[in-house]
Formats: structure tokens, sequence, C-alpha cells
């Protein structure tokens, strides 16, 4: 029989670089749903709408990435209150990052403290917040022009968004009142949802989308192949976006629960694909 082999726990330093490297890795893997949102929408709406759908994606991760920079963390995180944070403007590393990579080596100590680095979290925030202006745009794709919807998605990024994320969690009032969201279902995709309503209501229909006796117009996508790669991209994506909420991969603990955060993601989709093809019919039968 083998001995059994003891293991050393993982030092703060390996810590603090898996939990960094655990941020941006995810973040990176976000980010790209953002070409799965685009191909979804894109290959949903009339050919003459793709491309300003395609501009439209790539203006809100823009937007985003500027305003959740420009004032939006702060916003969210920095001494937060019960309601909103610091009315503060640009978010950068902490003062001992910025003096060990002056090369102050005394610094090092304070910075793994942190337990990882302060920009690898701005980074692996803002793929959220923008995820959450991409729920906005399928909404109101082929509803209004780029720059209502980027103005629309300025105010929801650098404002509404960061609030509702204070209440909750940036330790405002809801997070108190011992509110939790794990991976954003309430903070990202409600917060998404109830700006595509308010949208939607203001704007109304889209154009040729009732016929004059107030039937509904079908209009099939435009690009099935699209829509597919869309589909697929964005099941890949939520595993970035599920799994990297577990906020850590710096322990055995972690590692576990971020495994099982990613099974269950994907047994979620699965059952999901599988239950619609159980009660509904494919548009294509073979032959």
């Amino acid at each position: 029989m083998l001995a059994s082999t003891a293991y050393a726990a993982i030092d703060e330093e390996s810590q603090f670089v898996l939990n960094t490297f655990s941020f941006l890795i995810w973040g990176a893997l976000v980010m790209w749903m953002c070409a799965g949102f685009a191909m979804l929408e894109s290959g949903s709406v009339r050919t003459k709408n793709a491309s300003a759908i395609c501009l439209k994606n790539i203006g809100l991760y823009s937007v985003a990435g500027l305003t959740y920079y420009l004032i939006g963390y702060n916003l969210m995180y920095t001494d937060v209150g019960s309601w909103i944070g610091s009315v503060t403007f640009l978010y950068g590393p902490s003062a001992d990052e910025l003096a060990l990579l002056s090369g102050d080596e005394t610094a090092k100590a304070s910075v793994i403290k942190q337990n990882y680095a302060t920009m690898s979290d701005w980074f692996f925030q803002m793929v959220f917040v923008a995820t959450a202006a991409s729920v906005v745009s399928g909404a109101l794709a082929e509803r209004v022009k780029l720059w209502s919807f980027l103005t629309f998605t300025t105010l929801l990024t650098a404002i509404v968004y960061p609030i509702v994320g204070a209440w909750t969690w940036g330790g405002g009032w809801l997070n108190q009142m011992g509110f939790q969201d794990f991976a954003g279902s309430t903070i990202v995709h409600s917060t998404g949802g109830w700006a595509a309503l308010a949208g939607i209501m203001v704007v109304g229909p889209r154009a040729g989308k009732f016929r004059s006796n107030g039937s509904v117009k079908v209009t099939p996508p435009s690009n099935v192949p699209l829509v597919t790669l869309g589909v697929l991209i964005l099941w890949f994506g939520w595993l970035g976006f599920n799994g990297g909420s577990q906020l850590a991969l710096g322990s055995v603990s972690d590692a576990v629960a971020m495994s099982n955060v990613l099974v269950n993601t994907n047994l979620a989709a699965a059952s999901g694909v599988v239950t619609a093809l159980l009660i509904s019919r494919p548009p294509v039968r073979a032959r």
C-alpha cells in the first residue's frame, strides 16, 4: 500500500496569483459573450438591420468599459452607504500596487494581503455591466437608432446598474437585509430586463411587427447559422460568467465549488434545450 502523501498548504502569494488569474481569464470569457450576443441578434433580425446590430454591440461594450471606469465602479463599490457609493471619477490600482510597480518590494506584502489585483476585479465586474447592456440591446433590436441606444447605455452603465449593484454586492441596504445574488441573476439580468422593458414601453413595437388587423406578422431569423453560433458562444461564455462568480481560486474548496458551478451551468443549459425540443415542434423536419 502506498503511503499517504502530505500536501503543503498553498502560500498567500500563490493564492493572490490564482485569484487574480481567475478574475482575468473568466472575465475574458465573459467578454466573449459580447460576440455571442452580436451573432444571436444579427441573425435574428432582418438582413438590412444586421450591420446596425453588430455596431450597437461593439458600441455598447466600449461605452460600458469607459463609463464603468470613469464613475460606475466607484459608485458601486467605493465607500458605499445604504444606497450609493462614492461619486468620484476614475478608478485605478491601489497605492501599494503602484509602489510595487515602481520597484518598492516592501509593498509586496501589503499587495498580497489584498488577495487579488485591484484591477482584475474591476475587469471582471466591467464585463458584467456590458452583459446587462447586451440584454437591452437584444430587446430593442430594430426599434431604436444607434446614438439613442448608446445614450441609453451610458445612463444604464454609469448610473443605474452601479446603484443597483451598490445595494447588493456593494454592501448596501439589500445586502444588509440578507439578500444574496451569486452570479447576477438579479443585479445583471433583472436590471437589464427592467431597463429593456422600460425602453420597449417607450418606443413601442418594431415597425411592421403587426398587420393592419392587429395580428402578428412573423419575421423568421434572417440567418439561422449565425443564431446557432451566437447560442453556442453564449453557452460557452456563461461558464465563465457563473464559474468566475466564485470570486476565488486560491483554495481546494474554491476549486471544488467552481467545478460544481460549471457542471450545474452546463446541466441547466442542456436541460433547457432538451425540454424545449420535447415541448415544441421543430421548425424544420428531417426528410
